[in-house]
């Protein structure tokens, strides 16, 4: 275990005793030797942590020194930190926004003194950030899917032949170079991929599929699973 995440540890489980905690209880609860238990505790005490006791006696944690609700360990906060980085590479404005939203928050919700072992530079997402498509707005079909709300689609297929949709969408894939739209289309009668840049202009209409949205997705995941070949999803629209 890396010194960052035994400090969590350390810090968690002070929180919770309600009693002294020795050394080589959290030495064995941490598979790790005393002497290093000693090391951190010393180290957490130098960033202000409120820790009292000492060998042979025990530790506690002072009253007023709180973590948050939900706390993550090391590794879950460098997985949100990576997730947070590959979702401002998306097409989705809405959604790049919320992620810078969401990374402020998880830094401002941890201790000050146990933030500066997480240092989110060091982890980083490369590649191109996806364009926006012009032809339809992202955050409105995800809307659309949670609401279970049809949406018209002026659309362009690989062929070049425009057709008009109406669409339940069910789902979004979002690829390094697109964005899929999963949806049911009425003109087809079938389950159907749209990708995003090929959307020509679109429009959430006033028309709803209010408790089918569980059973498409059913049916889609059912024909479709991430690992299987693409041959086997829907045919595009």
């Amino acid at each position: 275990m890396r010194k960052a995440s035994r400090l969590f540890e350390i810090v968690q489980t002070l929180r919770l005793a309600r009693r002294p905690v020795t050394a080589a209880r959290i030495a064995a609860a941490l598979e790790v030797s005393q002497r290093s238990v000693y090391r951190d505790i010393a180290a957490l005490q130098a960033m202000r942590v409120p820790i009292e006791g000492g060998r042979g006696i025990g530790y506690v944690l002072r009253p007023g020194f709180t973590l948050p609700p939900l706390m993550f360990t090391i590794e879950e906060t460098e997985a949100v930190v990576l997730a947070l980085s590959l979702l401002r590479r998306t097409g989705d404005e809405e959604l790049r926004a919320a992620a810078s939203q969401v990374a402020a928050k998880v830094a401002a919700a941890m201790p000050a003194p146990l933030a500066r072992a997480i240092d989110g530079r060091a982890i980083h997402a490369w590649g191109e950030v996806a364009a926006s498509p012009a032809g339809v707005d992202l955050a409105t079909v995800r809307r659309a899917v949670r609401d279970e709300r049809k949406l018209k689609l002026s659309y362009r297929d690989e062929a070049g032949r425009e057709t008009e949709r109406t669409i339940r969408p069910i789902a979004l894939i979002y690829y390094p170079e697109t964005t899929n739209i999963v949806a049911w289309c009425e003109l087809r009668s079938a389950l159907r991929q749209f990708r995003a840049e090929r959307v020509l202009a679109s429009q959430a209409v006033d028309a709803y599929f209010r408790g089918e949205g569980d059973r498409l997705r059913d049916a889609w995941i059912g024909g479709w699973m991430p690992d299987r070949p693409a041959a086997s999803g829907p045919a595009p629209g």
